[in-house]
């Protein structure tokens, strides 16, 4: 039998990689000389840039740049010598984990340190760039980013502008004339997966800003910015970014990766998949095992479980799911494509109990699964 391991996390309970270690103890209690194959998964979300690690075999670049109120900072990103890789996420620099309640508010923060982390990682050799933008407390539409790569935003009197959420509205000018060279040489890839457009009430602002410390005013403000910042860009390239998909992602992040990076937005699950070689490695697999804390109508969308199936399918291998908590229909099930399901609690308990047993659940319910099969 091969059985091959691919789950996400159990948010605060299992690491990924606990996960898999679990389940191989759980399936030799019974297939003894199975082959099996440990690849823990995730979608750009908590944990993963350990994940990333571990196929990309990077080392932690730690470099002295600015968090989103321009204040000096140490942050790391990971950087493979070998294969000219560096996996940046934006939530170590500019993410809104790194600023007090009192001091969230996207009309004053930047990208800047995002765009710094870039430079570096050029300036090392990268080649490839994949850059997870969750989790920003930003809505500069990316100019911070930008200004750290060379390019200047100009008002109305020629002056540079700060790279905020708040000048947005005043760009009249986007100079590109000074461009960090190594640019041309990168390909970048953005882990991606709302959908938001730039402005308008599905936009950057409207759907994000409030959770980032704007007031209503405020959003108004912001999303104006926005409308201004693409009309600008279409004034002076020619492109639409309100036509593009995801645009919207980390206050403009999107739109700006695209249009400062030349970068492809694409699902955090299929470049982690892309990155582990996944499809290739599960060729002529029995089983799949994943799993995840919490099974519900959220995973059904893009999530990590999701791009798991999508592989499998394929190839029409069976995906077993162990997860914490089940909460979907017998419908939702099939229609996903889950052979078998199952909630590893055992007894009646409470979430810390269940948290705390976590790996010990996840044993006994491997076993059951390879005693069912066997």
């Amino acid at each position: 039998m091969k059985f091959i391991i691919a789950p996400d996390k159990f948010k605060g309970s299992l690491t990924g990689f606990e996960f898999c270690d679990a389940v191989a103890e759980g399936l030799r209690k019974v297939f003894t000389n199975a082959e099996i194959l440990k690849m823990p998964l995730a979608d750009g979300g908590d944990g993963t840039m350990e994940v990333v690690r571990h196929y990309i075999k990077g080392e932690k670049i730690t470099i002295s740049t600015h968090d989103p109120l321009f204040r000096p900072i140490e942050a790391s990103y990971l950087f493979s010598a070998k294969s000219k890789i560096a996996y940046i996420e934006m939530a170590e620099v500019s993410g809104l984990k790194l600023l007090k309640e009192d001091e969230r508010n996207c009309m004053h923060t930047t990208t800047l340190g995002t765009g710094e982390l870039i430079v570096d990682a050029m300036a090392k050799g990268a080649k490839q760039i994949i850059l997870g933008i969750g989790g920003s407390a930003t809505n500069d539409g990316g100019i911070g980013m930008a200004k750290a790569l060379g390019f200047r935003f100009l008002g109305t009197g020629n002056e540079e502008l700060k790279p905020v959420g708040s000048n947005l509205l005043a760009i009249e000018k986007i100079d590109a004339s000074n461009i960090h060279p190594k640019l041309k040489e990168v390909s970048v890839k953005v882990a991606c997966d709302v959908t938001n457009p730039l402005y308008g009430m599905n936009g950057a602002a409207h759907v994000y800003a409030k959770q980032k410390g704007a007031s209503e005013e405020d959003i108004v403000i912001l999303d104006k910015g926005l409308r201004r910042f693409a009309k600008v860009i279409s004034q002076q390239y020619d492109i639409d970014l309100q036509k593009m998909q995801g645009a919207g992602a980390a206050g403009g992040m999107g739109a700006g990766a695209v249009f400062f990076l030349g970068a492809q937005l694409t699902s955090g699950i299929d470049l982690i998949k892309e990155l582990a070689n996944f499809d290739a490695h599960i060729e002529g697999a029995d089983w799949i095992i994943t799993g995840e804390g919490q099974l519900d109508e959220q995973t059904l969308s893009g999530k990590t479980i999701a791009g798991v199936i999508a592989s499998a399918k394929k190839k029409s291998i069976p995906v077993a799911a162990l997860c914490g908590s089940v909460n979907i229909a017998i419908e939702q099930q099939e229609e996903f494509g889950l052979r078998y399901v199952t909630a590893i609690v055992r007894g009646v308990t409470d979430l810390q109990n269940a948290i705390a047993k976590s790996y010990e659940n996840l044993v006994i319910a491997s076993y059951n699964f390879a005693k069912m099969l066997g």
